[in-house]
Formats: C-alpha cells, sequence, structure tokens
C-alpha cells in the first residue's frame, strides 16, 4: 500500500544526503552505460557481417579453377585448368541428392550502346538457378530460362543501373541494344541488394556466350547450392567431397589449392558464427563484470549509509517503529535510486548508440543497437542487487536495541 509519509521520508533523506546518492546512482548508471554499449558495438559488427552476404545466398559453393603450382601424375607445374560443361554436369547427375540449385558463370567485359548512349559494362553468362543463387530481383519482365538456353537466344537481362544508362527514363523492355557488334533483347530488368556494382552487371545465357565468344564449351565457375537442410559440418563436408572428386575428374595434385579451390559458404558462416560467439563471451564476462562491480559498489555504499543512520534508526525503534518499517524505508531507497540510476545509464547508452551509429560504419560497425531484453535484464539484476544490498545491513541494523543503538559513533 501507498504510503506518502515513508515516501516523504525517502526523498528526505536522498535530499540529505546528496552526495552518497550520487555516487550510489553513478555506480549503477555507468555500469548500464558500460554495458549498453559493449553490447551495441558487437550487435553492430554481426549486423556488418550480415550485410556482407545479404546479396548471395548462404547455401554456396564457388568453384573456380586456375594455374597448377605443383606437378601431378607425370603433368607439369603451371598447367591452365579449365571447367568445361560435361564437368558441371558431373557435379549435378554425381550430387543430384544434395544439390538445390546449380549455375555455371562466364565472364566478360562488354561495350554497350543505344541509339546515341554506350558504355563498358561486365557480363556474366549464365544458368537460370543463378537468379535464386545471386538473389536477383526482378523489376521488370523475366530471367534467364531453359529454353533461351536450348535456343542460344541472344537476350540480356541488365541491371537498374544498367538500364538508367543506356535508356534514362524511357521503357528498356523489349528494346534491342548493340553488344560488341551484336543485336541483343532486353528481356529483364533486375535489381541487387549488394548496391551499384551488382547492379551495373547484365546476364546472358550460358550457351549463347559459348557460341558467341569462341565457340567452345570452357566455364569460368560453377556455382553450386546445397540442400538447406544441412547444418553446416554436413555442408562443409560435401563441399570438401565435391572438391576432392573434382581434382581427381582434372588430374590436379591433392595439395594444389591454386589449380582448384571452393568458397564454401558454410565455411564462412560457421567461422563468423565461431568469432561472434567468442565475442559475445568475451563481451559477457566484460558486462558481468561492470555489473558485479555496480553491486559490490552500492552494496559498500548502503553499508555505509546504515552504519551512518544506527543512530536515527534507534531513536526510531526508541519512538516504537517497528524493525519492518525502518528495513522497508532503506529497502526503498536503495531500490529507487538503483531503478532511476539503471534506466538514465539504460538512456545514455541509447542515445550514444543512436547518434554515433552512422560513424561507425568505417569501423565495420554498423546500426549497433541492444536488444532491450538484455539490458532491462541487466538493470532489474542491479535492481535485485540493490534491494538485497540494502536490506541485509538494514536488517542488521533494526535488530540493534535502541540503547545500544544510540551509543553508536
Amino acid at each position: 500500500m501507498f504510503d506518502l509519509d515513508r515516501w516523504r521520508e525517502i526523498f528526505q533523506s536522498i535530499n540529505k544526503n546528496r552526495l552518497r546518492s550520487v555516487m550510489s546512482g553513478f555506480t549503477v548508471a555507468f555500469a548500464i552505460l558500460l554495458f549498453t554499449l559493449l553490447f551495441g558495438i558487437v550487435s553492430g559488427l554481426s549486423n556488418s557481417f550480415k550485410d556482407a552476404f545479404t546479396d548471395d545466398a548462404m547455401n554456396t559453393m564457388r568453384l573456380r579453377v586456375w594455374k597448377t603450382s605443383k606437378p601431378y601424375k607425370g603433368l607439369q607445374t603451371g598447367r591452365r585448368i579449365q571447367l568445361k560443361n560435361e564437368d558441371l554436369s558431373f557435379i549435378k547427375k554425381t550430387y543430384e541428392d544434395e544439390i538445390q540449385h546449380f549455375t555455371a558463370r562466364i565472364y566478360k567485359n562488354v561495350n554497350i550502346s543505344y541509339k546515341n548512349k554506350q558504355d563498358n559494362y561486365s557480363l556474366r553468362a549464365v544458368h537460370p538457378d543463378h537468379q535464386f543463387l545471386e538473389k536477383t530481383i526482378i523489376d521488370e519482365g523475366r530471367y534467364i530460362n531453359e529454353l533461351d538456353l536450348k535456343n542460344k537466344s541472344k537476350v540480356l537481362v541488365i541491371g537498374r543501373l544498367v538500364k538508367e544508362d543506356v535508356f534514362g527514363n524511357k521503357p528498356a523492355l523489349g528494346k534491342r541494344v548493340n553488344v560488341s557488334g551484336i543485336s541483343y533483347k532486353v528481356i529483364g530488368i533486375f535489381s541487387d541488394d549488394g548496391g551499384d556494382n551488382e547492379e551495373r552487371i547484365v546476364y546472358m545465357p550460358v550457351t549463347t556466350a559459348q557460341m558467341i565468344y569462341g565457340n567452345n564449351d570452357y566455364l569460368d565457375q560453377i556455382i553450386v547450392g546445397y540442400d538447406p537442410k544441412l547444418s553446416l559440418d554436413e555442408a562443409i563436408a560435401f563441399g570438401n567431397k565435391i572438391e576432392r572428386d573434382m581434382r581427381k575428374k582434372l588430374d590436379i595434385h591433392p595439395d594444389d589449392q591454386s589449380a582448384l579451390s571452393i568458397r564454401n559458404m558454410a565455411e564462412a558462416n560457421k567461422g563468423v558464427g565461431l568469432f561472434m560467439l567468442a565475442l559475445y563471451f568475451i563481451v559477457i564476462f566484460v558486462g558481468s563484470g561492470t555489473l558485479i562491480a555496480g553491486i559490490i559498489g552500492i552494496s559498500n555504499i548502503m553499508i555505509f549509509v546504515i552504519k551512518e543512520r544506527t543512530k536515527e534508526f534507534g531513536i526510531r525503534k526508541a519512538l516504537g517503529a517497528q524493525p519492518s518499517s525502518i528495513i522497508g524505508m532503506v529497502v526503498q531507497e536503495s531500490v529507487l535510486i538503483t531503478t532511476i540510476a539503471g534506466y538514465a545509464g539504460l538512456s545514455l547508452g541509447t542515445y550514444i548508440l543512436s547518434t554515433i551509429g552512422d560513424g561507425l560504419e568505417d569501423y565495420f560497425i554498423k546500426d549497433p543497437n541492444v536488444s532491450t531484453g538484455i539490458v532491462v535484464g541487466a538493470t532489474i539484476v542491479l535492481i535485485v542487487s540493490g534491494l538485497i544490498a540494502g536490506y541485509v545491513p538494514a536488517k542488521r541494523a533494526a535488530r540493534i536495541k535502541p540503547i545500544v543503538a544510540l551509543r553508536a559513533d
């Protein structure tokens, strides 16, 4: 039940002992402030790692080849490895049950012109599944399909910024553009969360590129989207298995990383996950130490306060005050100071994170924030600690006989 007289006494006590009250509050506020900032920065690091992979499917592995750096089976060093259609077919057939999507890539730099406008762009020749592996967003028209591959169609899917460069505000869908001297039809316009560089790319069917650029079956890269139900360890093992089999097929030394390598997103995800877990443990350790320091600080101050007010408690008991009322008053004062200071520390920490957040992106910290539940939980811990810090010495003081209390120095 709300007792106005008790609250009046509590505020009088706080006003009378301003320095002590400020010191108690500062200890709690600083602990919560530091706790908030630490978790906010770690959250910002986590956001940056997530953004780094935002424009690619997380269940992918990319196989690339180059020149050999080790002799193998009588074959000399420096041998150029070339991926072909048969290698993609081998992977599709051998691992059909584990593969969700697949595509090859052929890279070219081309000049695209339309009427009096022209510029140079990166071209990727791909399979239809590339749309899902790259998380391509079709804004207009459609993506490359199987019929385009079969017919070796001269069609393009262009990025949003390519459309703006070449066509401006005019419609681009269905128009024909000149690509290094050959006419292509624009069948789609896409956007990509990867940013401007990804939206200055054009796509064409891989079979069309093979026919036009060399009339061969060469591929520059193979990308596989494995079954998303695989765990990280299973996906890593799957990638290692593909690498071993491809090394055997292409006659590459098992330790030759120059000739063949696979960039498996599962390995990257696991590495990031372990790094963030370790970072969170460090922050929890440091944050817990900060909270413990705050708890010890307010406990020591409350012990000093109780000792300082021993005579006051003796007079209260001599006038008939019950021990429970003395304990209750001290506990309420302790909880009040802790709650106000904790909220102040939380508010200040949140404000600092929101103010400096944009300026931390150069340090790989994006949108630093902290879960309300975590900080509120930490504040509750301090409030409960403040309650205990006030209750234990207050209970001891309330047991002292009035005559003994009045004689206390």
